[in-house]
């Protein structure tokens, strides 16, 4: 039986009862928002509408602009510093590897420490490190077709996996081009060469299964991030996951997990663990090295062994050079079970406030969070899919991100990413947080 009910590991509260925001409001608070922001900056140069900010200089939870205004990050990168900026333990870790060197070429002691520590804390084999999210996942895809003999991927409608071609297969495909939404139609990006790419709703196990039952001789593997983070967050229902293993070893399919932004803002040992199903391969990057470009791919030793007997290539001058790993080293000993609590007890603290200031102005929107992680979604109901993501009311969406901007505080740039709490972010942090919501709620009801 279908059930809208989240995974019981995650956040989502939705309120009982909302009213309508203005519409006519909202549009005069977004050009007021827009004067202002332009107002108050100006060095920023870069194309954008109208231009990005610029950051000089960050320390700790705060970022510098050229403008001179000083900024609460709550993207810390993506994730990558989860550690916060310019962490001590990072620094010195890094300072001490660049006094030894800065590029091998060959294995290493660091290299092999840093190994040895992703593999126990994510319950892996083995692991081989790349340079970036779009590296790691690359190469789990190579490794599944190198393994199986098969080249077709299946992915999520509405899934990023960073810019290799069939992984950017319906990242955000219009809704023009998409079909079914129960069979969505896989839409490719200029310029790409993805080969075939089989595309499914989130939280749809009678999709995927009719995709395996009727492809599975081509199938090579099936690659999701466990909770979809590129569409705001968007948490898999009780059991979903689960269904997908199953149906993953009933039809031979290798299951990639994308933990490159879940990883270790889920939890302290990334979501995999915590949501209690184990894939066959993961990719990793952002928060397991504290800001300097590292990632990894890993998994069962039946699986990596397509590396070591030479079925998969697997090269890179940076690989595994010696900051990358002082960086994971640092984040292996920063990152402890009771830093990561304490920081998601101040995530889930934002998370309830923020529902109390919803539930007193009625507004059409609700909270979803996981780990460190959390967003404002502007629906009324659970957001499961792309679909639904689609649905969400856009126009607040930039209008909170805005507002909070011009009162200093930087959100990722776009409407569907998610505030993260890293170890440098206190109480001080979350009351601004939640009081800077809480001036967007009275400002949508005058």
């Amino acid at each position: 039986m279908k059930t809208t009910a989240n995974h019981p590991q995650t956040f989502r509260s939705v309120p009982a009862t909302s009213t309508p925001v203005s519409k006519t409001r909202v549009a005069a608070l977004l050009d007021q928002e827009w004067a202002r922001f332009k107002e108050g900056t100006g060095k920023s140069v870069q194309h954008w509408d109208p231009y990005p900010i610029a950051i000089t200089s960050a320390q700790g939870a705060y970022m510098t602009d050229v403008d001179g205004r000083k900024l609460l990050d709550m993207s810390m990168g993506f994730g990558a510093m989860l550690a916060g900026h310019l962490n001590p333990v990072v620094v010195a870790e890094i300072k001490n590897s660049l006094s030894e060197g800065m590029l091998f070429v060959t294995p290493s002691p660091i290299s092999r420490d840093a190994a040895e520590r992703i593999c126990k804390r994510f319950a892996i084999d083995q692991v081989r490190f790349a340079n970036s999210g779009t590296e790691a996942t690359m190469y789990a895809v190579r490794l599944a077709r190198s393994i199986t003999g098969k080249n077709a991927v299946v992915k999520l409608e509405g899934g990023y996996h960073g810019s290799f071609d069939p992984l950017m297969v319906s990242c955000k495909p219009s809704l023009s081009e998409v079909g079914d939404a129960n069979d969505p139609t896989p839409v490719a990006n200029i310029g790409t060469d993805p080969g075939e790419v089989f595309v499914v709703p989130f939280n749809n196990i009678e999709s995927l299964e009719r995709v395996f039952q009727a492809n599975a001789d081509k199938i090579s593997c099936f690659i999701l991030e466990p909770v979809l983070e590129n569409i705001a967050i968007v948490l898999p229902d009780a059991g979903y996951l689960e269904s997908v293993r199953q149906l993953c070893d009933q039809y031979g399919i290798i299951l990639i997990f994308d933990e490159v932004k879940t990883g270790l803002t889920a939890g302290y040992q990334g979501a995999a663990q915590r949501l209690g199903v184990k894939p066959d391969l993961i990719t990793l990057a952002k928060s397991i090295g504290g800001g300097v470009p590292v990632a990894a791919f890993g998994g069962k030793e039946k699986y990596m062994r397509a590396v070591t007997d030479g079925r998969l290539g697997h090269f890179g001058t940076f690989n595994g050079n010696p900051l990358a790993m002082a960086g994971i080293r640092a984040i292996d000993q920063i990152c402890t079970p009771q830093a990561l609590e304490k920081a998601e007890a101040l995530n889930q603290q934002a998370l309830v406030r923020i529902n109390e200031i919803i539930d007193e102005y009625k507004l059409p929107a609700h909270t979803v969070g996981f780990g460190v992680k959390g967003c404002i979604t502007w629906s009324t109901t659970p957001v499961r899919n792309y679909r639904d993501y689609k649905a969400t009311d856009f126009q607040v969406a930039e209008l909170s991100w805005l507002w909070s901007l011009n009162r200093g505080i930087i959100t990722p740039p776009g409407l569907d990413e998610q505030w993260l709490i890293s170890l440098a972010h206190g109480q001080t942090e979350i009351d601004i947080l939640v009081e800077d919501f809480r001036s967007l709620a009275k400002a949508l009801r005058d």
